[in-house]
């Protein structure tokens, strides 16, 4: 049988037009590409937007593959031909991938089992089915064990695991692990390398994390955060102080400022110095000879000698006795989180102030930081939640998603249904924990 595919002859379309639609037909079966590809591909890079606008005008859907152009982040895009998005998305999983989705995985976000089966997924009742049929498992958190089920046990041998590890937190997991044959990343353990930036989700949940940790502050102060003067008096700005300058603690900056709050920050880096001032805050050194050395090659804080926190404790303890609201972000990756605050500390802040600990999953900042929990001493409020990303869970779930598609796509063989992957690539072996049977991250090898 001979299939009837459009010539050139057949275009009616602009000279551009055409262009992209020849294109489209050498997109191979079973793979993507953004429309930002298609427009390089093209020799027109800063034509994204008529690159989409032509596409959309694709009179030969689904002929002229059209489906197989995606956005940049992970979103479908729009389709020319009959059906709309749903035949786009029915297109797409029928060469070669079918997407599994456990039945009330998406409610805490706000997306329910039909969002999932409008979008061409197969809705299965239990998390153990997944599992058991899955050649590739998405996971915000390791795999767990519990009396209901133990999650180890049903993932399929041979099968890839892509997720948060925790690898350096819990060892004896990732060997766990390993004995199953399952070769797993853990994105947290990618290099910090341009190319690697748009999967790193350590950095998209903390940015939600910086932002939620002041909202959470301001609703427990009990006080406005801006200056205001009214006839009845003005009222003083709030005074916020950020210690640890990563990701969730320039957010931080950035969101108590836009409050009105004045707004003091500290790190053992002293490169972030800078940062903090170039967002409006206020930089309290600590001790400059010592923070010479107290970043590592990947752009992490060192884990500080026992004199730097003495001298920490003496700068920040009498800084302390003002503010009205601190937040904490300091993490030692693989290790507790530093002590920062004491409980004489906390005993010395104005009553109706308020602590946002953001390291409390690895031990806490603060003393007094019960995990999970909000507590008051003395007055002062002090906050632990559990993965305060969560807590902005439809935008945490929507980044924590991107950061996965942008993982695996590049690996992707859609045509022959496998994985490609290049187990010299830095991104690959920087994130690869378990392969074969084994952990063999460098990191976690004794």
């Amino acid at each position: 049988m001979k299939l009837n595919r459009p010539s050139n002859n057949d275009f009616k379309g602009t000279k551009f037009q055409k262009k992209v639609w020849n294109y489209l037909k050498t997109i191979r079966k079973g793979t993507v590409k953004s429309y930002k590809q298609v427009a390089k591909a093209i020799n027109r890079p800063k034509s994204t937007r008529a690159v989409a606008n032509a596409i959309g005008k694709n009179p030969f859907a689904p002929k002229i593959p059209c489906h197989r152009v995606i956005r940049s982040d992970g979103g479908v895009g729009g389709y020319s031909g009959k059906g709309g998005i749903k035949e786009k998305l029915r297109l797409l999983r029928s060469e070669n991938i079918d997407i599994l989705i456990e039945s009330g995985a998406g409610l805490g976000s706000s997306f329910s089992d039909d969002i999932f089966s409008e979008f061409g997924a197969t809705i299965l009742d239990t998390g153990r089915a997944v599992y058991e049929q899955a050649d590739v498992v998405f996971k915000v958190r390791p795999p767990c064990q519990s009396e209901d089920l133990d999650e180890i046990s049903v993932l399929k041998k041979e099968s890839i695991l892509i997720g948060h590890m925790s690898a350096l937190t819990d060892l004896g997991l990732m060997e766990s692990i390993a004995k199953t044959g399952v070769t797993a990343f853990g994105l947290e353990l990618l290099p910090r390398i341009t190319r690697a930036q748009s999967m790193d989700v350590l950095s998209s949940q903390s940015n939600l994390a910086g932002y939620k940790a002041v909202l959470e502050a301001s609703v427990e102060m009990g006080r406005a955060f801006p200056m205001m003067m009214t006839a009845a008096g003005t009222v003083a700005p709030a005074k916020v102080f950020i210690m640890g300058v990563g990701v969730a603690g320039l957010q931080a900056i950035a969101t108590a400022k836009r409050m009105g709050a004045v707004v003091t920050a500290t790190d053992v880096r002293p490169a972030t110095k800078e940062q903090v001032e170039s967002l409006g805050g206020k930089f309290l050194v600590v001790d400059p000879e010592i923070e010479k050395d107290a970043q590592t090659e990947g752009g992490y804080a060192k884990e500080m000698p026992p004199e730097y926190f003495e001298k920490q404790k003496l700068v920040v303890a009498s800084h302390i006795q003002k503010q009205d609201v601190v937040i904490t972000t300091a993490l030692v990756p693989g290790k507790q989180a530093p002590t920062l605050i004491t409980r004489d500390m906390v005993e010395s802040m104005p009553m109706g102030s308020v602590i946002v600990d953001l390291a409390a999953e690895a031990g806490g900042n603060c003393e007094l930081t019960e995990v999970g929990d909000l507590v008051k001493h003395s007055g002062v409020s002090i906050i632990g939640y559990n993965n305060f990303p969560s807590r902005l869970a439809e935008d945490a779930s929507t980044l924590f998603s991107n950061n996965l598609l942008n993982f695996l796509l590049p690996l992707l063989d859609s045509e022959k249904g496998t994985l490609n992957i290049d187990w010299q690539d830095e991104i690959i072996k920087g994130s690869l924990v378990c392969k074969d049977g084994a952990v063999v991250h460098p990191s976690l090898i004794k």
